[in-house]
């Protein structure tokens, strides 16, 4: 039997803080639709279950375009049993407006619910959780009627720790779920792939977001899918990438460059050299030590890399490295500028080349 754990697919999020408004409008649609291809890679690979470890939409009210795909999605596929735990992020907004929950959309609440999969089964499937995040939730995590006899997979939405923390229900204190015949811990809230024992005999998992969404969240996202033989009493479980697009910070070393053209070729082996897509959201940092006399216009950079990626953000981290003797006999006004600043003891190396590079632009008529 095959489930599939996803979680934090943050559905309605507004995604304005690195997108234009229609570009982050275009963004969550192609969010909403991996809800859709999530589903039915589920369908198409005999998946029995999806459990969904918390954060499906990014807010407690949500907009009825991403409502009704979810549902109908849900009764669509209705041979598809999906087990929703809400996250901190949303509430019921998901239930509020129904007067009859699809059959095959089983829910969590502040005290343990138990589910089984295939009760009649070699090896039964039992599906725990319990919704941490409401505050009528009473500790301790103590998860009860589980059998040695079952595959016994827990749902929760927390941050795990080694201690616990009395203000904050969503931390999942581990050594409170040892030794309570756990099989698969089932984790949401941490946006990154990350697995761990839980002795004596099972993980816990954070299958991480479904698709980044920040430059908080690089490299690969997708779900978590599990194959388990109820005849042979086996299991196991892979991390399936699945997002559409994914995030990239690309350093580029640009010491030595005197042109903004210099620059660009600089940026375009190096992201050829880390095989970076065409569909991939951009952040390019660049790096070193750059003489006064040189340019690099960030406007004119990321007007010819937009074209052929998805989102360009370019941050200039870069350097301007003086020559002082340079200006040792220079009796002009450049000369004077920049000997009084050489002895400011105030200022350290960066700080003082950057406002001797303003300063000497603006002397030229340049802008800064």
């Amino acid at each position: 039997m095959k489930i599939i754990h996803c979680a934090d697919l943050h559905l309605d999020s507004q995604l304005t803080t690195h997108l234009a408004p229609k570009k982050a409008q275009a963004r969550r649609a192609e969010l909403l639709a991996n809800f859709s291809r999530l589903v039915e890679y589920a369908w198409n690979n005999k998946v029995a279950a999806i459990i969904i470890a918390g954060d499906l939409f990014d807010t407690p009210i949500i907009s009825a375009t991403a409502r009704n795909l979810v549902l109908d999605n849900i009764k669509k596929y209705s041979q598809i049993q999906f087990y929703y735990l809400t996250g901190n992020h949303e509430n019921d907004c998901l239930t509020t407006t129904l007067t009859e929950l699809p059959e095959n959309l089983h829910l969590f609440s502040n005290e343990w619910k138990n589910y089984y999969l295939n009760p009649d089964s070699n090896w039964p499937i039992a599906i725990s959780g319990v919704d941490l995040n409401d505050p009528r939730f009473q500790p301790p995590l103590q998860v009860p009627n589980l059998s040695a006899n079952n595959f016994n997979l827990v749902v929760l939405h927390g941050q795990i720790s080694e201690y616990g923390q009395l203000t904050s229900n969503e931390n999942i204190v581990l050594k409170d779920l040892v030794n309570q015949k756990i099989d698969y811990l089932a984790l949401g809230h941490l946006h990154q792939f990350q697995t761990g024992k839980l002795p004596p005999r099972g993980i816990y998992c954070y299958s991480g977001c479904l698709e980044g969404r920040g430059f908080d969240e690089l490299g690969q996202h997708g779900f978590v899918e599990l194959n388990i033989d109820e005849k042979n009493h086996r299991w196991q479980y892979q991390f399936v990438p699945f997002a559409q697009r994914e995030l990239y910070e690309i350093k580029v070393e640009i010491t030595g460059c005197q042109t903004t053209s210099a620059v660009l070729e600089k940026i375009k082996l190096e992201l050829k050299h880390q095989k970076v897509p065409t569909t991939a959201l951009l952040k390019i940092i660049l790096l070193g030590q750059v003489s006064l006399s040189s340019e690099h216009d960030l406007v004119q950079l990321q007007n010819n890399l937009k074209s052929t990626y998805y989102l360009v953000k370019l941050v200039d981290r870069s350097t301007s490295q003086v020559d002082y003797a340079n200006f040792t006999n220079d009796i002009s006004l450049k000369g004077e500028f920049v000997r009084l600043l050489q002895d400011d003891s105030t200022l350290n190396e960066q700080q003082r080349a950057a406002i001797i590079k303003c300063g000497l632009q603006a002397l030229n008529g340049e802008d800064f």
